[in-house]
């Protein structure tokens, strides 16, 4: 077994993986979670394609880069141009939506599972802000 079949095998690994996470986020809208996960697969495969372009002989390892070369297809025309947008939308909605509920429920006098509410609201806005601003740095990025 060559390290060429193994840097291929594991391209072909990531790059189906991401072909999934791709695949969800056209299907529905992510959590926290997938969003990250989402975004550091991006990451990792644009990496292994700077690597590998850099690497492989254009007529040894045609099939390879062919394969590059569509990865970086989908990532261009699906994610950047169609998925990306859609999340920093749906971000910034949801940190308004919840910044909203926030600033709504201000009464002086409130209940202990009310305040346990709001607590659990105030870490929901961070992690949306965190995401948000982790998703802004892939903008600046692209």
């Amino acid at each position: 077994m060559s390290s060429f079949d193994d840097i291929s095998r594991m391209f072909q690994t990531e790059s189906e993986k991401l072909a999934g996470l791709i695949n969800n986020a056209t299907k529905s809208k992510l959590s926290v979670h997938e969003i990250v996960e989402t975004y550091y697969q991006i990451m990792n495969i644009s990496s292994m394609t700077t690597m590998l372009k850099q690497q492989l002989d254009g007529t040894k390892h045609e099939s390879l880069l062919k394969k590059i070369a569509e990865t970086e297809k989908t990532i261009s025309d699906e994610f950047n141009s169609k998925i990306h947008p859609q999340i920093m939308e749906n971000l910034s909605k949801s940190i308004q939506e919840t910044t909203d509920n926030l600033q709504a429920g201000n009464s002086a006098q409130k209940s202990k599972e009310e305040i346990e509410n709001e607590a659990k609201l105030y870490d929901e806005l961070r992690q949306q802000m965190s995401t948000r601003e982790f998703v802004e740095q892939y903008d600046k990025g692209i």
